[in-house]
């Protein structure tokens, strides 16, 4: 929801960008061109340098606005905000080193000007969007440029707004009034309550109220046009948000069809651009990862043919994107003659229903026999996984996604497997950064159905960051 406040504090992020970046060429010119007396590439003026740079800055700015650095749901999220910091610094230090090529025109007196730009703009750029949240912050605790907010509805999404907008130091919105059940209503938060949409609309002007959420629309038609009349009528902010979360989770678009608008929502954002975009960083980066791991790779099947006799690859059936059947590789962990059949199955002919009812239960157990000593040394350290990174170099998985999972395992999660099997299963997700094995098999799939609705490359990052650590720590491993 844009409001009017969000976009002036877009405009101040702007104008103080500006500033900061101009501060930080100023600054690489003078570190490099005055301190620091060595030799430099093309002699060029104070004046000709703070001309090009009052060129360039603009450009700086359209980079920034169109990687969302400007956008209320970038900077509001303090690690989103410092990536894409990090990002639009550099895409704009190479905007003039390919500048330069391109023109034959010197604008920096010397390389490392453009090392200076970088680290310089980033970081200050950096402290000061710090800056500016914090003071932002603490004018919304005093009550300056909050919006004045009416509620109305009867859905979940109606408790959900109310509990999410009513940190008003954070969100910038007060809650004054809400129309609908009283359970919605955040404990302990002072606000006018209403059983009727026509007595709140009725105190609009006695609230103060500038913005009004509908999230439900109802049967009658004239009192949904009351409600958006009342907001015209008193030229205040109207937005609609839809109860059903189908209506904002995936991606989905507006547009207008045969003059009336449509809301278009595909189950997954992973489609167009965005899934060839992860495509190509799959095949470069397993191929890259192999290359480098190629060494340990021959060890550890050494290893396995030495210590864990029998065939070093174990290849299971699983399912991916669209329910595709996948072979999944694997260093072998289990004994030479498991790993054939369900593993239910498999205890029951071992002997072990105790362990059959609690795999059934949870889908897995707590210490699996079936599983030799070197084995057990593969999956604490997640070695075993590593071969997967063919399937990856062959597009079956990605290196983000939801678990690929067992062909038997779709029962257990009938009305979930179709949204999960809309992006490619991948060798690490949100479940291995969670907890992993520590996860129920429900909280798994929870998991994994927010990933395939809620997709970004950004994610994907965080996701292969975050799993290097759970796997240093061995956190969940089994």
């Amino acid at each position: 929801m844009i409001s009017k406040n969000s976009k002036f504090f877009s405009l101040v992020l702007i104008i103080i960008d500006f500033v900061v970046l101009l501060a930080a060429f100023t600054a690489a010119y003078i570190a490099r061109v005055q301190i620091d007396h060595r030799p430099l590439v093309s002699a060029v003026g104070a004046m000709d340098y703070l001309q090009s740079v009052l060129l360039m800055i603009p450009f700086w700015i359209v980079v920034f606005a169109s990687i969302g650095l400007y956008s209320a749901q970038v900077y509001s999220r303090r690690l989103a905000e410092w990536s894409r910091i990090a990002l639009g610094t550099f895409i704009g230090t190479l905007l003039i080193i390919g500048l330069e090529y391109v023109t034959e025109r010197h604008i920096l007196p010397a390389r490392l000007v453009a090392l200076y730009v970088l680290i310089g703009s980033f970081l200050l750029i950096l402290i000061e969007r710090e800056i500016v949240r914090f003071v932002r912050t603490r004018a919304f605790y005093f009550g300056r440029g909050i919006s004045r907010v009416l509620i109305i509805g009867n859905s979940g999404a109606t408790r959900d707004i109310a509990e999410l907008l009513c940190a008003t130091h954070k969100s910038g919105y007060k809650i004054v009034a809400l129309a609908g059940p009283k359970r919605f209503a955040p404990p302990g938060l002072d606000l006018a309550h209403y059983t009727s949409t026509d007595t709140a609309l009725a105190n609009i002007d006695q609230l103060g109220i500038d913005t009004i959420i509908q999230t439900d629309l109802y049967e009658s038609h004239e009192r949904n046009e009351r409600i958006l009349g009342a907001a015209q009528t008193h030229h205040i902010r109207y937005s609609f948000i839809p109860g059903e979360s189908a209506f904002y989770t995936g991606k989905h678009t507006v547009d207008i069809f045969l003059g009336y608008p449509m809301i278009s929502v595909s189950q997954t954002p992973l489609v167009g651009w965005g899934a060839i975009a992860k495509r190509i960083f799959d095949t470069f980066a397993s191929l890259i990862l192999i290359i480098i791991l190629s060494p340990l790779l021959l060890l550890l099947w050494l290893c396995q043919k030495i210590f864990n006799p029998g065939p070093a690859w174990y290849i299971s059936d699983r399912l991916s994107q669209f329910s595709h059947p996948i072979r999944l590789i694997k260093f072998r962990s289990m004994g030479a003659n498991y790993g054939k059949r369900d593993a239910a199955e498999e205890f029951e002919t071992m002997g072990r229903p105790d362990l059959a009812a609690e795999y059934r239960k949870h889908r897995k157990v707590t210490n699996d026999p079936r599983i030799t000593s070197f084995g057990k040394f593969l999956r604490d350290t997640s070695l075993d996984e590593l071969p997967q990174l063919f399937n990856v170099l062959r597009g079956d998985l990605s290196l983000v996604g939801p678990r690929p999972i067992l062909p038997q395992e779709v029962k257990f999660s009938t009305t979930k497997a179709a949204l999960l099997h809309s992006v490619k299963s991948g060798m690490t997700g949100l479940w291995q950064v969670s907890g992993r094995s520590n996860l129920s098999f429900d909280e798994r799939i929870e998991l994994e159905t927010y990933y395939a609705q809620n997709w970004s490359f950004w994610l994907d990052i965080k996701i292969l960051f975050k799993t290097i650590a759970v796997v240093i720590r061995k956190q969940g491993a089994k």
